[in-house]
Order: C-alpha cells, then sequence, then structure tokens
C-alpha cells in the first residue's frame, strides 16, 4: 500500500475534519479526499461518516486505525534497515520502558557497540503493552519491560528480580509525610502492596507515572518514596539520598520478550542482555 494515504488517514482520523488533515500535510482538500477515497476502494469498505461537523471514524475505520500505524511504523523500519552501513550486516530493534533505559539499556547499547559491531541497533522507549504489540506485529526484535503478557507465539525471559526501596532525601531517614512523598505508579502489584503497607499514603500530594520523573524530583525538592534499588545505588553511596528503616522492599523484576522465530541476530541482542545483568552495570546516570 502508499503509505501516503495510511499517513492521510491518520490525519483525518486524529483531526476529525478532511480540511485540517490538508493543512497538517500541506496537501490541498481534493487531494485528502480523493486518498481517502482511493483507500477504502482498495479496502472494499467505508472508513469515514462525513457530515456538516466534520469526519468521523466508521466501525471498519477503527478497526483500521492499529493497521495504518503498523505500515507506517514497518516502512520507517524498512527505511532504516536498507540504510545501514556497510560493515554492518543486521539491524536490531530493540524497546524498553523509560525506568529500564538508565542504566541497564544504556548499559546494554555500550556492550553491543563493542561486542556486535556487525548489528545496527534502532531503539525506541514506550509503556510495556505499546512495546509487545510492536515485537507481535515484527515493529520490535526486543520489549524490556517490567510487566510481560504471555501472548502466544512469544518467548518471556526474566531478566533478574530488582527491588524497590524507600529512600528519602532526610538525612534522620524519617518517612516523608504526605505532602512531601512522591507516589511513584510502579504498576498494581507495586499499588496493593504499598497502600496495604502504608494506607496514610495512598494520598499523597505528588503521584507521578515514571520512576526517573519522581527520583529526579526528590533530588530537587527534597522529599521521599520508592524507586529502584539499582538507580539509587550510587546516591545513597554519595549521601545524596537515605534509606527509610525498616520500610519494607517490594519484587520488581524486569523481563525481554521477544518471538519463537526471531533471527539470530537477536540472540545476540539477549545474550548481551543476560551479560550486562551478570557482569553488573555502572551506576544510574543523572539526566543532564
Amino acid at each position: 500500500m502508499d503509505t501516503k494515504l495510511a499517513r492521510t488517514f491518520l490525519a483525518v482520523a486524529e483531526t476529525g475534519s478532511f480540511i485540517d488533515a490538508a493543512n497538517r500535510l500541506s496537501i490541498s482538500q481534493t487531494t485528502v479526499t480523493a486518498r481517502i477515497r482511493s483507500l477504502e476502494s482498495q479496502l472494499g469498505q467505508s472508513l469515514f461518516n462525513r457530515g456538516r461537523h466534520g469526519a468521523t471514524l466508521t466501525p471498519q475505520g477503527d478497526r483500521f486505525m492499529s493497521s495504518a500505524l503498523s505500515i507506517l511504523q514497518i516502512w520507517e523500519r524498512a527505511r532504516h534497515d536498507v540504510n545501514v552501513p556497510g560493515n554492518q550486516q543486521h539491524v536490531l530493534s530493540v524497546g524498553g520502558e523509560l525506568s529500564l533505559w538508565n542504566p541497564l539499556l544504556l548499559n546494554w547499547l555500550v556492550w553491543m557497540r563493542r561486542h556486535c559491531p556487525d548489528i545496527a541497533l534502532r531503539t525506541e522507549v514506550e509503556d510495556a503493552a505499546s512495546l509487545i504489540g510492536k515485537v507481535e506485529r515484527g515493529i520490535l526484535d526486543i520489549a524490556v519491560v517490567y510487566s510481560p503478557l504471555y501472548h502466544p507465539g512469544l518467548v518471556v525471559e526474566m531478566l533478574e528480580e530488582e527491588r524497590l526501596i524507600m529512600v528519602t532525601t532526610d538525612p534522620s531517614g524519617a518517612t516523608a509525610e504526605n505532602e512531601h512523598y512522591v507516589y511513584v505508579d510502579w504498576g498494581p502489584q507495586f499499588s496493593e502492596q504499598h497502600d496495604k503497607a502504608f494506607p496514610y499514603l495512598k494520598s499523597s500530594g505528588i503521584f507521578v507515572g515514571m520512576g526517573p520523573l519522581g527520583l529526579s524530583y526528590i533530588l530537587s525538592a527534597g522529599g521521599a518514596g520508592y524507586f529502584r534499588e539499582r538507580g539509587v545505588d550510587a546516591l545513597l553511596k554519595d549521601g545524596r539520598l537515605f534509606r527509610v528503616p525498616n520500610a519494607p522492599t517490594f519484587p520488581y523484576p524486569s523481563y525481554m520478550v521477544t518471538t519463537q522465530d526471531a533471527p539470530p541476530a537477536v540472540g545476540r541482542g539477549m545474550e548481551g542482555l543476560r551479560t550486562v545483568i551478570h557482569d553488573g552495570m555502572s551506576p544510574w546516570v543523572m539526566p543532564v
């Protein structure tokens, strides 16, 4: 399929207007209309309800959304794959959750460059469900996540059994009061265990969905919260953070997910992840 058709479809779906889609794509409204008609003709289905108030997706158009996104993503991967340097024989596409990039996947990138110079690397950051969906559709080779989905055709392997610990910027190690406590969303299992242990902290003054953001915040403004033990180890040693005594720790394992028919280059990438975990990683790097 012409990727212009998929791109135009997504623009109309997102803006709800043929006119706004034309402006976004810097083309005429006539061209947008022609492309959508061509796409509907090829699929044999009407994708939009046209009306005075704009365009809305039909049930068939709604079902086509994920396919349109996949078409563009696979095309982008294909463009990357054919434009790698001549000395690199393979391309490995890896995605990870934000909290896993520093330091795990950062160290893995360094290891791959040293030990697998013939493999070009393509990386991205997204939530677990999106990453695993891309593995299933062949857009990614490996997803590194905290909450894997055990779908048919996927291979799931635990990388490490990390733990979440409570730390504070208070040298006394005292637990922060609600207004100074940062509640990090580490997933439903953590929330259930955390709220049983600290029911008075469920209504924290600050709730964040990303561990690195919460950590950067307390380092800047002070406070306490639960963070990955590896992620705060260097900060504890430097005296910038302190363990809260007697606070429970919570398990937080990480996993790598790939497909059963993965090519050999994927095996080398997975070997690198295991090696980085086994050999130990460099400390968490504070973002600039």
